[in-house]
């Protein structure tokens, strides 16, 4: 059956601005603060995906770097908690609200880590068709210089940082990065605490990914697990557990009208998520839809 992205077009971009960062936006007026999140990770809050912070005596590694106009803010924010070196970022996957501020980082001799596809979606620039979104190839500076296919250990702060790929999930290049010793899991755009995620379906995501994800997650995590996901605030193993159930289910709702041989807009138009608890919902009345569309789209 064709897919019906253009059937978003109209409502994308105001699903865009409540559902996920906003790009064009005033950056001066951004606060860029820190959280503790256990041992030692602290997790930054900005505009875009969550930052997440080892310190310690090696120095500094980045999971994550917003925008690029955001830079000093972030390294203001991180000399809050160390006066080390910003040594490593690793990029969760490629989308710009995760891999802006690469450029900045990686030009000051910071070394940037992702996933294989992430140096090639990055190199190659994209298109988000969902939101007509366009992003030109990035400049070599931004650029991983060090990738991996399937899993990497970054031993630093006394701990191993283990960065796993999990396949077609958000998109095609995502990791999901486990602090052993602080007990501190990343989860990325793989998980999107209380809302309906963005799975980018032209980007390689699929719905089947990302549960895979939150289960390969489940059975990293342990009741003490401290969780960052890619936006939301912190959370634990019950709170993923409550997001793999939601994406479960509605899953299995859009499949159930998708077999029967119902369009999307007529699934979208029957509204059949709208029982779920109200958190996942947000406040834009245009976004469970897009969810339903990239459910529809990757089945």
């Amino acid at each position: 059956m064709k897919r019906s992205t253009e059937f978003f077009a109209a409502g994308a971009l105001a699903a865009l601005m409540t559902a996920l960062p906003v790009v064009a936006q005033d950056f001066d007026k951004v606060e860029v603060t820190a959280e503790k999140a256990a041992g030692n990770i602290h997790v930054l809050f900005g505009a875009g995906g969550n930052i997440g912070v080892s310190s310690g005596a090696d120095g500094v590694f980045l999971i994550d770097d917003q925008y690029a106009p955001l830079t000093s803010k972030i390294r203001a924010a991180v000399t809050g908690i160390s006066d080390q070196p910003i040594r490593y970022v690793i990029n969760t996957h490629f989308h710009g609200d995760h891999t802006g501020g690469n450029e900045n980082f990686g030009t000051g001799g910071t070394v940037i880590v992702a996933h294989d596809n992430v140096r090639v979606r990055l190199a190659a620039g994209s298109f988000v068709k969902a939101f007509n979104m366009k992003n030109p190839p990035a400049p070599s500076g931004a650029l991983p210089v060090i990738t991996f296919d399937s899993e990497l250990s970054l031993h630093f702060n006394g701990e191993e940082a283990r960065a796993i790929h999990v396949k077609n999930a958000h998109t095609d290049g995502d990791s999901i990065i486990w602090f052993r010793g602080s007990n501190v899991l990343h989860m990325g755009d793989t998980f999107f605490n209380n809302r309906f995620p963005f799975i980018d379906v032209d980007g390689g995501g699929s719905i089947d990914g990302i549960i895979a994800a939150a289960e390969k997650a489940l059975q990293i995590a342990d009741d003490k697990t401290v969780i960052i996901p890619g936006h939301g605030p912190l959370t634990d193993k019950a709170g993923l557990t409550d997001y793999r159930d939601m994406l479960i289910e509605a899953r299995g709702r859009v499949e159930a009208l998708k077999k029967k041989g119902e369009s999307l807009e007529a699934i979208v138009a029957a509204k059949p998520l709208a029982d779920m608890p109200a958190k996942w919902q947000t406040d834009n009345e245009a976004w469970p839809g897009m969810f339903i569309g990239f459910v529809y789209n990757s089945l």
